[in-house]
């Protein structure tokens, strides 16, 4: 079990904090281990050895970052097994998710051990004796803070963006997978100088000090609305964030309900519903909502729960039985007000944090699954007339992370991408999209680019040079 949770200087130490936190398997409830809370002490010690790295790891040449970031990602990829079952045990995620999260965080090491180096600015027209440029430059220490749901993919993709651009790092995994962070670190930090990244465990005991610190340049949050909006309110340097969502799907008349089921069961319960752009609510057009509505029971009831680490696993369990409490608190306040479950919704016995994939019909506006983030497999189905009205209701609320369309009609599908108020807009498929995509969330699920080559230039500052002969 490991014993020290402060990584500063190159080195594990053990750290000031005193209290600890518990992580149980959220599928058998065994305990997987424990990881201190963190305190402002630790934050300072790893804050001051990635400050005092920061000059020589800016001053190291792009190609050499790169070429340290690609050594990296395959060391992720050779322990990619490894990492999947942290993920498992920690936060139940079917063992073959859990791999694509590591694969594709992989990947993301090497888009910036490519990018980085070719990361660069702009020469300006200026007078004939003079030159004038726009020059990119590292920010200095970056704070990463990052969620448990998916914590090797979002970890890979900050700390890469950082780090190919000059940055030095300061990282604070979620305290519920504590232990994929760690070792993710381990690999990460293998081949890069000592203080170059840097790693403090726990909650919010470690996450306040270190957002509030006055030592950061930039900060990256990737996690719950209510954490990011203290966390801006805390930082004295700029913040990106990705934030919570209430993803909307509509289903236009004409599209094919079979299909549109299972698109709309993907979009619901993949990954236990515990993903960001998790499809959160349901505008189905009343001539194919029947139909609809039948195939996605069906696609739901086909479902097989258990833990991540059984092949046979198309539903693990939730993150913990908080969430799983938080989830059936909105389907048990939606039938209570009037909203028919069609299969789910009720709590199984035995030991975890298993809940049932759950369809919920004649849901209206003013219920919980229809405004906020419930981060569960629950689909929330409302019927609507028109696609104006889909489109309209699909705008309401205060996110605006991301939407989906599934309509055969050309038209319809050029108004949804145009009209629908979030950062990204997907016609006839829930998931997917080219790599590189950087889109700008909206409202209260966040603000700055994430991913995508955008982020380096989030990662950096631009200064103008004039240079001028005598």
């Amino acid at each position: 079990m490991r014993t020290r949770w402060l990584f500063a200087d190159g080195e594990w130490r053990t750290g000031a904090s005193t209290g600890t936190i518990a992580v149980d398997d959220p599928a058998t409830g065994e305990r997987v281990g424990e990881c201190p809370r963190g305190c402002a002490e630790d934050v300072e010690t790893a804050v001051r050895s990635a400050r005092a790295a920061a000059p020589g790891w800016a001053r190291t040449a792009p190609a050499g970052r790169g070429a340290l970031l690609r050594r990296a990602a395959a060391r992720v990829r050779e322990h990619a097994g490894e990492l999947a079952r942290l993920v498992t045990a920690e936060m139940g995620k079917p063992l073959a998710d859990a791999r694509g999260g590591v694969e594709a965080g992989a990947g993301t090491l090497e888009q910036y051990a490519e990018l980085g180096p070719l990361h660069g600015a702009r020469s300006l027209q200026g007078g004939w004796g003079a030159t004038d440029l726009m020059v990119r430059e590292p920010r200095g220490v970056v704070g990463v803070i990052t969620p448990w749901n998916d914590p090797a993919a979002i970890a890979c993709g900050l700390i890469g963006a950082a780090l190919a651009t000059g940055n030095t790092v300061v990282h604070k995994p979620s305290e519920r997978t504590p232990h994929t962070g760690a070792r993710l670190v381990e690999l990460l930090a293998e081949d890069l100088p000592p203080g170059v990244l840097t790693m403090v465990a726990g909650d919010r005991s470690a996450g306040a000090p270190l957002a509030a610190h006055p030592g950061l340049h930039l900060l990256a949050h990737v996690g719950s609305t209510a954490a990011g909006r203290e966390i801006a309110a805390a930082a004295r340097c700029r913040v990106l964030r990705e934030n919570g969502g209430k993803d909307p799907l509509i289903v236009d008349a004409g599209t094919d309900p079979k299909q549109a089921a299972e698109q709309a069961a993907l979009g619901c319960f993949a990954n236990a519903g515990q993903i960001c752009v998790s499809v959160e609510r349901i505008y189905v057009h009343r001539s194919v909502a029947e139909p609809f509505t039948t195939c996605l029971v069906a696609a739901a009831e086909a479902l097989r729960m258990g833990p991540g680490l059984d092949e046979a696993t198309t539903l693990g369990p939730l993150v913990d039985r908080r969430q799983r409490e938080t989830v059936h608190g909105h389907v048990r306040a939606a039938v209570a007000a009037g909203a028919r479950l069609l299969t789910g919704g009720r709590i199984p016995g035995g030991p975890g944090a298993f809940y049932p994939a759950t369809v919920l019909a004649d849901c209206t506006d003013d219920m919980a699954v229809l405004r906020e983030e419930t981060f569960g497999p629950v689909a929330a189905v409302r019927v609507v007339e028109s696609f104006d009205e889909a489109l309209a209701l699909a705008n309401t609320g205060e996110y605006g992370l991301a939407a989906t369309v599934l309509t055969p009609s050309l038209a319809h599908a050029q108004r949804a991408w145009r009209e629908l108020r979030a950062g990204t807009v997907k016609v006839n498929a829930v998931f997917g999209g080219a790599p590189g995509g950087a889109a700008q969330p909206l409202g209260a699920s966040g603000e700055g680019f994430g991913y995508g080559p955008e982020l380096l230039d989030e990662m950096t500052h631009t200064k103008v040079v004039h240079l001028a002969a005598l």
